[in-house]
């Protein structure tokens, strides 16, 4: 779907008085969001102007657009003048549709019942079997789709249920189908970056490769993948991060493969080129899905 400037205004102007984007966040650069929705840096750019405008965003030299108060400035007066020319609009359209007086007041009467929909926004989740699982695939959602979500383990059901939508692994999916009535449950088919597994396979002449996770127990998971993945025929040796520590094995392992979620400390000791970052990549098939739920309504 191309997002026009005003369904972009609207929708982020909905997250942000929602809290999903908070006040002194930085939203995402107007290339960023435009190519996660399918639209031109300069519509992006225009929705944000007009929120600018608003005086919900303002511009940041060197960084982007900022978010700096959780609500339009406008007055009162303002507010109730700009919703009676959209409810006059609106009302004109659905009698074009043959809508009678009392067709119109049912649909309004339903659709105020469900004015906690912009509460249910705030609270996504993403589950992993691991919390490091889980924020390896929540962080690749926000990075494609744009989208924030908190992350959560599988097991931790009493926590699950606090949430009013969960993003999914597909092959967890058949777990929570009991939760479906009360949580809107979003499969999410992903697979690994292959620019990422091209890049550990292309390294000739490595006879071990050391994987660093901040969690023990997301190592054989990683592990079990990898190896079906790449059919590496040398060894892998493993370990979690401790404190301010890496494994002790990074010192003699020619490439690491880390999760995000260790990579602050990765990164700032190992080379740029004896490493390489794991991340995910969203299917379209659910880029779409997510990008329907909290974008295209």
């Amino acid at each position: 779907m191309q997002h026009s400037a005003k369904h972009i205004a609207d929708r982020i102007r909905l997250m942000i008085s929602t809290k999903q984007f908070q006040v002194g966040e930085m939203l995402p650069s107007t290339r960023e969001l435009g190519k996660q929705l399918g639209a031109s840096f300069h519509t992006v750019r225009k929705a944000y102007q007009q929120l600018a405008d608003e005086g919900l965003i303002e511009s940041e030299q060197g960084r982007g657009f900022i978010v700096t108060h959780q609500s339009t400035q406008l007055d009162k007066s303002e507010r109730l003048e700009l919703g009676a020319e959209k409810i006059q609009i609106l009302l004109e359209e659905l009698i074009g549709y043959g809508l009678d007086e009392s067709e119109v007041e049912a649909i309004f009467e339903e659709q105020m019942s469900f004015m906690e929909w912009p509460d249910r926004i705030q609270s996504i989740a993403t589950v992993g079997e691991t919390i490091e699982l889980a924020k390896l695939l929540s962080d690749s959602i926000k990075n494609q789709i744009g989208v924030k979500s908190s992350v959560i383990k599988s097991a931790d059901y009493d926590d699950l249920i606090r949430y009013d939508a969960l993003f999914v692994p597909i092959y967890l999916v058949n777990e929570f189908r009991n939760l479906s009535e009360s949580i809107r449950v979003l499969p999410v088919v992903f697979h690994y970056d292959a620019d990422v597994l091209l890049s550990i396979i292309d390294r000739s002449g490595i006879e071990a490769i050391g994987l660093v996770t901040a969690e023990e127990e997301t190592i054989p998971k990683i592990i079990d993948e990898l190896k079906t993945l790449i059919k590496f025929e040398g060894a892998f040796v493993a370990g979690a991060t401790y404190g301010k520590s890496l494994p002790l094995f990074v010192r003699n392992t020619d490439l690491i493969v880390y999760t995000p979620a260790s990579a602050r400390l990765v990164e700032a000791k190992i080379p740029e080129k004896n490493r390489i970052k794991l991340e995910y990549i969203i299917s379209e098939k659910s880029a779409e899905t997510i990008r329907a739920e909290l974008w295209d309504q």
